[in-house]
């Protein structure tokens, strides 16, 4: 007899941990504009925002929705006027080797330029608004020389270095005309691998695409006249353009970018409890959801 309030403790503590996990299952399924996840055949949309730095993030995201079968094309949204050369060609890769599985549209925001185009040029079709700025095809380095600036404060800099070049763009001293020769060989030949991006990918001349690829920036318009990209039309013209190209019938379930929690972070962080009042607080209808756990 002792033993069964203990039992039905733990009976009741169990029962809460499974609604727990239902609920939790049902909040994470919940798309952003307030639908629930179907089975069917779906569009992922994969963002790229602000300066490129990292690409770790991004390409976990192309990597897991090109392993799902219920994922049939991607929509990249792209607003980003660039950033580090090293991630940009990360992510242009791994879009590549998605494109072997899937349809890859891109979607340009208000910006997609330099290495947020050097991405948008591995996607299998580019929509672009008119006013969107693109293009910037090109490299740049800058630096800065503070020397006589050190000069009139009285301060000095000294550098030990193993090799002539070490210190190569020291803000302390001149810049040698040998090391700004080594330099503009480095700039030239990124500035070449991006030329090569361009023209193999959107199906024009390479001494078209070396005309443009002096850094200017171009309006969407612009863009589409000179073959940067396909056709003209904000997010939503792209995903039903993905939807044919894929060969969804009718309208798409589309999952867009999840700004809550996942499942792990809900069942096992701390304070997951809180985490959970605060994801539903931010993302969802309370009526929603509980009018659907009611059905």
């Amino acid at each position: 007899m002792k033993k069964k309030p203990l039992l039905i403790g733990l009976g009741v503590v169990i029962g809460f941990f499974i609604l727990f996990i239902m609920f939790a299952v049902i909040v994470t399924s919940v798309t952003e504009d307030g639908r629930m996840l179907s089975r069917s055949d779906k569009i992922a949309v994969i963002e790229v925002t602000g300066i490129i730095t990292d690409s770790s993030d991004i390409n976990r995201e192309i990597i897991g929705y090109g392993e799902r079968d219920d994922i049939k094309a991607v929509v990249l949204r792209i607003d980003s006027p660039g950033g580090g050369v090293g991630p940009s060609q990360e992510i242009y890769r791994e879009v590549k080797r998605l494109k072997e599985k899937k349809k890859v549209v891109v979607s340009m925001g208000s910006v997609a330029a330099s290495g947020g185009y050097y991405i948008a040029a591995a996607g299998d079709k580019i929509f672009a608004n008119p006013g969107t700025l693109t293009g910037s095809i090109g490299v740049v380095m800058e630096f800065a020389n503070v020397e006589e600036l050190l000069s009139k404060i009285g301060l000095k800099g000294y550098v030990i270095k193993s090799g002539a070049y070490k210190d190569i763009g020291s803000p302390i001293r001149k810049m040698k005309d040998s090391e700004k020769k080594l330099l503009q060989s480095v700039i030239d030949d990124v500035h070449e691998q991006f030329v090569k991006v361009v023209y193999e990918n959107r199906g024009i001349t390479a001494a078209a695409a070396k005309n443009i690829a002096d850094g200017r920036i171009f309006t969407g318009a612009q863009a589409k006249e000179l073959g940067l990209v396909d056709e003209l039309g904000n997010m939503h013209d792209a995903i039903d353009e993905t939807a044919k190209m894929a060969g969804i019938k009718g309208k798409p379930t589309v999952i867009y970018p999840r700004k809550g929690l996942s499942l792990w972070d809900l069942l096992f962080s701390d304070n997951a409890a809180s985490k959970l009042i605060n994801t539903l607080k931010s993302r969802y209808d309370m009526k929603y959801i509980l009018s659907y756990i009611a059905k």
